[in-house]
């Protein structure tokens, strides 16, 4: 199988945003009172001073350092993020299936899929595009190479298989299968054998979860939603009684009494965010080494304080002390996958190698196993 990827550079790019000031009712706007209070949730006011006075902002394409500058309506305004770095990250990713319309990775825990937060550059979607630029410069033009896009996320804590649409019918019927599974669940108990639905697609996980699971199959029908949360913007998700919903069934593959966990495997049938952690914390079984969600389905902490009260080099807020969804620690891979191909309708079946800790005693047993020649 193919493995690519290139190593990370000390700094990305940095990032450039553009506005354009809207018309307005009310007194004329200056520079700081117009991305303060548009883009609070970026930088305070303080960190807006100072990225106006370092002359990372263009109005109508000159840099202007002076925060009290009156905007004009239609006046296109360019901010300049300053190139930082980003946390650690693997980068190799291994090509478990491929063909003219689909990829399927193995991605490794660590690694954010799209960019988004602290991770701008480091991510699956930057290493898609550099491969798919390789080829396109090798090919001369005499090809026409396709840009791979991921088209489901994964936790960057959770390893294992990450699908991506190599051309445009593809990503549309992937994204279908997508919601598919998640628009049949409604508020019914039911897998979707029980309700006679056909997938088209299937997702099998493995997890180790703290504490017995005395059940040998637990259904998890807890409904998801959004509560504000310090550091996380568009708010965290949690086991929620107002929320959407949800559907996991967990199948309990080995007890381990002596280390107080259990080997799982679940297939979801919806896909809300974080939906394996959230339901299995729900149940009082948080995954081991989860630093975010506690038994019940939600965080932690609700802490707010930031690391030292200072700012960023760039004026931003600095990374918040409480934990937050893409911290990793915990034990969750992607393992299976069953699809019908979304061109031929021919069924795929995708697997990506299991972590040994995620292996029960058998499976490790066979793997040490010499092999006959």
């Amino acid at each position: 199988m193919e493995t690519f990827g290139e190593p990370w550079p000390e700094l990305n790019d940095g990032l450039t945003y553009k506005d354009v000031v809207p018309p307005s009712n009310t007194a004329l706007e200056t520079l700081v009172q117009f991305y303060s209070t548009k883009h609070n949730r970026s930088a305070p006011l303080e960190g807006w001073l100072q990225r106006i006075r370092n002359g990372q902002i263009m109005v109508d394409g000159q840099v202007v350092k002076d925060p009290d500058t009156i905007l004009r309506e239609g006046s296109e305004l360019v901010y300049h993020r300053l190139p930082w770095r980003e946390a650690d990250a693997p980068y190799l990713l291994e090509v478990l299936y491929e063909d003219d319309d689909l990829v399927a990775l193995n991605k490794p825990s660590g690694l954010q899929v799209l960019p988004g937060g602290f991770f701008q550059q480091k991510t699956v979607l930057t290493q898609l595009q550099r491969r798919a630029n390789k080829k396109a410069s090798s090919s001369a033009g005499l090809l026409q190479v396709s840009h791979p896009v991921p088209v489901h996320r994964l936790g960057r804590g959770t390893s294992g298989i990450l699908l991506c649409a190599k051309s445009k019918l593809a990503k549309t019927r992937l994204a279908e299968y997508f919601a598919d599974g998640t628009s049949v669940i409604g508020n019914k108990r039911e897998t979707n054998v029980e309700l006679g639905v056909k997938r088209r697609i299937t997702k099998i996980y493995r997890a180790l979860v703290s504490g017995i699971i005395d059940n040998k199959e637990v259904v998890i029908t807890q409904p998801i939603g959004l509560i504000r949360y310090p550091g996380v913007a568009n708010g965290l998700y949690v086991a929620s009684s107002s929320g959407k919903p949800a559907l996991s069934k967990v199948d309990v593959l080995e007890r381990d009494v002596q280390g107080n966990c259990t080997l799982v495997q679940v297939e979801i049938q919806s896909g809300r965010p974080h939906q394996i952690r959230i339901h299995l914390s729900f149940i009082g079984h948080p995954l081991i080494g989860d630093p975010l969600y506690d038994a019940g389905g939600h965080p932690k902490c609700f802490k707010s304080e930031l690391g030292d009260g200072s700012f960023a080099e760039d004026g931003g807020y600095q990374r918040p002390v409480n934990p937050v969804p893409g911290d990793c620690g915990y034990y969750l891979h992607a393992h299976r996958l069953v699809l019908y191909h979304p061109i031929t309708s021919k069924v795929i079946v995708i697997t990506a190698t299991l972590p040994s800790i995620l292996q029960t005693r058998d499976e490790a047993n066979q793997k040490e196993q010499p092999q006959r020649p």
